[in-house]
């Protein structure tokens, strides 16, 4: 989950962008950067076993990166600084984000707090959330009314999720 602020028109003028074509204005882009509002991208997969988290940080190295887990949320935060190292340069165009990100994700009860793990490669942040045993799928057999299985009374198997 993000804590953001809504702007309708700002969002009105992205969509008119995506829509009609064209770049966002100067003044635009200048806001997003003063407001720290750029957002990496992150992908979440699920299968029985671990909740994935990967964020893609191009350029950034792992010192730069800051992981915290606190009271049932993650955030990552990060920034990514401008860097402006000769003199005399001018910039035509500048499309690249600038300044901080924060990204906070509510994780469900069911995640192994204990044994998160994190990886950085090639610009790529992948978070690991095991699931707890008890969590996992596990299969039941249900018997007989007595408790005994018979060639009548037969056990039906049950999968669980």
């Amino acid at each position: 989950m993000n804590y953001l602020t809504f702007d309708p028109y700002r969002e009105f003028n992205r969509l008119q962008q995506r829509l009609f074509g064209g770049t966002p204005t100067r003044r635009e882009r200048d806001e997003e950067m003063s407001l720290g509002a750029w957002i990496p991208p992150v992908d979440i997969e699920e299968d029985q076993e671990r909740i994935v988290l990967t964020a893609e940080l191009p350029g950034f190295k792992e010192d730069q990166i800051d992981i915290q887990m606190e009271g049932g949320v993650l955030t990552i935060r990060g920034e990514r600084k401008f860097e402006d190292k000769e003199d005399g340069k001018n910039y035509h165009r500048v499309e690249r984000s600038y300044g901080q990100f924060v990204r906070s994700f509510t994780l469900p009860n069911n995640v192994d707090r204990e044994r998160i793990q994190a990886n950085f490669s090639n610009g790529l942040l992948r978070i690991e959330l095991p699931k707890r045993e008890e969590a996992k799928p596990r299969q039941i057999k249900i018997t007989g009314g007595n408790g005994q299985t018979k060639k009548e009374n037969e056990s039906i198997e049950v999968k669980t999720r």
